[in-house]
């Protein structure tokens, strides 16, 4: 993939993701096995990035204006039940797609994950992101499972796709957080959960990591 050339066309909110994809390959190094313990990690209240719900509400209307109007409901949300709510009609209207072939495949997706074929979801994956390479949900689900199987460049790669096309994907922003951490790069882990809580400030146990990392990077309050 040219990183280059892609953030050319998206500066400057992919900027951040072309910066770190050097120190994501460092991972992949030979000397380092694909399956090997993070050198440098906190002790990870989240085992995998944020994921839609397994059932979604029915969606409809126009998905620009939906989302505008959901991002600030779930803002202004005045509970955890009703951020949930809204939270998972955002899931909706990111997973909805138009084409029946889409469909058909990202159900496919959802039932090698879940059998934890991940070589599988991944050629899946590569098949909807090729056939619908403006289809957000096909590139976050592609990141996941790269993030799952310690492809930190190739889930670095897929998040950037995703950002460009949604900035507000608090999902993949949080991800982004995950493999920093795992990179033992506290402070920019620390900036993508906060990136991440301030679209959603509802995201399960992301406040915890805020907290600890904030203590760790910038010291703890005198």
């Amino acid at each position: 993939m040219d990183f280059a050339s892609s953030a050319r066309r998206h500066l400057p909110r992919a900027a951040l993701l072309v910066a770190l994809l050097p120190l994501a390959a460092q991972a992949q190094t030979p000397d380092a096995t694909k399956n090997a313990p993070p050198k440098h990690h906190l002790e990870k209240p989240l085992e995998q990035p944020p994921a839609p719900p397994a059932k979604l509400p029915r969606v409809g209307g126009d998905q620009t204006k939906g989302l505008d109007f959901l991002f600030g409901a779930l803002k202004a949300a005045p509970d955890e039940v009703s951020a949930k709510h809204v939270e998972a009609r955002i899931w909706a209207l990111w997973t909805q797609t138009s084409s029946d072939t889409t469909a058909l495949l990202m159900a496919r997706v959802k039932v090698a994950m879940e059998a934890k074929q991940y070589d599988v979801a991944v050629k899946l994956l590569d098949a909807v992101v090729k056939l619908r390479p403006d289809y957000v949900e096909g590139w976050n689900r592609r990141a996941t499972i790269f993030y799952l199987q310690n492809e930190y460049a190739r889930s670095l790669g897929d998040i950037e796709q995703v950002l460009a096309r949604e900035p507000r994907h608090f999902g993949a922003l949080a991800g982004l957080g995950m493999i920093m951490q795992e990179l033992g790069d506290d402070k920019r882990a620390l900036d993508a959960f906060r990136k991440a809580l301030a679209i959603n400030p509802h995201l399960d146990k992301v406040p915890d990591l805020v907290k600890t990392l904030s203590e760790k990077v910038e010291g703890r309050d005198i």
